[in-house]
């Protein structure tokens, strides 16, 4: 198993969905907000989650 971190200049979505193009596995964080229930995703994470080429792994942040 390999990890790859990369680099890429332009909108977070975008380079999110190039990149899963070629991966076996996407990992993204979520902030948890203070007063609501469970992970709130933004939009980045909603949109990477229903158009992902391959599996996503959503990690909320302690």
């Amino acid at each position: 198993m390999s990890v790859r971190k990369d680099v890429v200049e332009g909108h977070a979505r975008t380079a999110l969905l190039a990149a899963s193009a070629s991966a076996d596995l996407l990992v993204v964080g979520a902030r948890r907000r203070k007063g609501h229930l469970g992970m709130q995703l933004g939009p980045v994470n909603h949109a990477v989650l229903h158009r992902a080429a391959c599996p996503v792994a959503v990690v909320p942040h302690t």
